[in-house]
């Protein structure tokens, strides 16, 4: 036992190959809730609809950078649209990624275009900025507002699907691999989906409140409440997906199984068994179920809320964290295990891997520098400020 192939002592996939599907599940699952409010006007989101759309468009923009760090030679990243191969699983990620990215512009476009003339008729960069965005264009009526309404609903409609095609083709990517008995499963990309829904709403309630209590907003209670229900439902979903998954290997007791449950039982063990299901997923299921069953004071449901939503966003990266390095510490020999430890100053180090996460957050406040994000909670605070 414990025979390792030479060229499997390494670990190939790391830090990045780990961040890149964290963050486009952060782009899905943003999205998703976008939707719920254009879409099926649900409007107990409204308070979140606009920023859910930006977070979503400013993870997408970085979505793609941790594989470029991975690769050796970036600049030929883009040879895949040149001279495109349509067998190639990565290259149709590719055209994936470009075209979702190019529905979130003009949804965003169409959704804010009002805004963007409003702050094109003023000064300064942020005005220029907009002028440029609104292609110079200052023009607005009643009927262009319905137009670009309509316009805007039917692009939220058809971004459901890709949002989910995005993610859910990251799964795919592992789970086709046949060689990998940890990965190759037909519920890789359902559980990538769900999970990626379940981050994206996690990272909206835990900013969403963090950018409320910093400025002093008040917070829209039905808006939190609504986020920690679909937040708890969609967690029971990706969860009990993953066990059911580990429960199909477990009863076929095919010959994976033995080195898998050993892998499970020892190298994954912590990480897997110990805090990905008994800390970051019991403890938020218990949490969101009182908020989502009870009826709590605003202040404590607000807490139990929030800390769920960050354990939620430490579950998920477990999650992949589990899936991608999990599955290479397997030889392909089945006789034995390689081990992985991160290294901190690194070209895929835990350093970079934080500043590639957090870049998006600047970002986001940039974006919401030249357009409020939150213009109803602004307007709550101004009559206050100038009756003082």
């Amino acid at each position: 036992m414990n025979f390792v192939f030479p060229n499997e002592i390494n670990v190939t996939w790391t830090v990045m190959i780990v961040l890149y599907p964290y963050i486009t599940g952060l782009v899905a699952g943003a999205f998703i809730v976008s939707s719920l409010y254009h879409v099926f006007a649900k409007e107990e989101l409204r308070p979140v609809a606009r920023f859910s759309l930006a977070s979503a468009f400013v993870f997408l923009l970085f979505a793609t950078m941790p594989l470029l760090i991975h690769l050796g030679q970036p600049q030929r990243a883009f040879n895949i649209m040149i001279t495109p191969n349509f067998t190639s699983a990565m290259a149709g990620f590719g055209f994936i990624y470009t075209g979702y990215l190019v529905l979130v512009v003009l949804e965003i476009w169409f959704v804010m275009r009002s805004d963007f003339i409003a702050r094109a008729k003023g000064t300064g960069l942020a005005a220029l900025i907009s002028r440029v965005v609104v292609l110079g264009n200052l023009n607005e009526s009643k009927e262009s507002q319905a137009a670009d309404h309509k316009i805007a609903r039917f692009l939220a409609g058809v971004g459901i699907p890709m949002a989910c095609i995005l993610h859910g083709y990251v799964g795919f990517l592992f789970g086709s691999l046949k060689a990998n008995p940890w990965w190759n499963t037909p519920l890789m990309f359902v559980i990538f989906i769900f999970s990626a829904i379940v981050s994206g709403i996690a990272v909206l309630i835990f900013l969403y409140m963090i950018i409320h209590r910093l400025n002093g907003w008040k917070m829209d209670q039905p808006c939190i409440r609504a986020m920690g229900k679909y937040l708890w439902g969609f967690m029971i979903m990706a969860v009990s997906l993953e066990l059911l998954e580990l429960l199909s290997i477990a009863y076929k007791q095919t010959e994976e199984w033995e080195v898998l449950f050993e892998l499970i039982t020892t190298k994954l063990f912590v990480t897997y068994v110990i805090l990905q299901f008994f800390v970051f997923s019991l403890i938020p299921f218990m949490m969101l179920g009182v908020t989502a069953l009870f009826r709590l004071r605003d202040r404590l449901n607000n807490s139990l809320i929030w800390i769920a939503s960050a354990m939620l966003l430490v579950q998920v990266l477990l999650m992949r964290w589990n899936v991608v390095i999990g599955g290479q510490l397997l030889s392909k020999s089945m006789r034995g295990f390689t081990s992985y430890l991160p290294g901190l100053w690194e070209k895929e180090g835990l350093v970079v891997g934080a500043v590639v996460f957090t870049l998006p957050f600047g970002i986001l406040y940039v974006f919401h520098r030249i357009i409020s994000l939150f213009p109803e909670a602004e307007k709550r605070v101004k009559p206050a400020i100038g009756g003082q």
